[in-house]
């Protein structure tokens, strides 16, 4: 019985840590939001499914950033190298421009995190 419960409180705290770990990621997506729209909006769209105004002249489509079955795959660090080189850096298209140039360190952890938090 006590092995049971014990077993239950591992899950538990796994669970929670995950949901914590999830919560705290490095950058603040409420900073990470003005950046977002002034920089990725026009093809990603507003509300991240990849259908800014900018999209319908794109091919391929930009990412939908609202599917959260994809995106709780990407890690932050992919993201952000995405961000900063560019979507040929990782093998994706090189119609995402490399913003490196354009943004702060602290920018690019900001906007992973909204990313992020698109994913519904």
């Amino acid at each position: 019985m006590v092995k049971r419960v014990v077993t239950v409180g591992s899950v538990a705290v796994s669970t929670l840590a995950l949901a914590v770990g999830v919560a705290m990621a490095k950058g603040d997506g409420a900073k990470g939001k003005a950046t977002y729209d002034q920089m990725c909006a026009s093809c990603h769209g507003t509300t991240g499914k990849g259908d800014g105004p900018a999209a319908a002249a794109l091919s391929p489509k930009p990412q939908n950033f609202s599917d959260k079955a994809y995106m709780s795959k990407l890690k932050d660090d992919y993201i952000q190298k995405i961000i900063k080189e560019g979507g040929q850096a990782v093998g994706k298209s090189p119609m995402m421009p490399p913003m490196g140039g354009a943004l702060k360190e602290a920018d690019f952890e900001n906007v992973a995190a909204y990313i992020h938090s698109l994913a519904k």
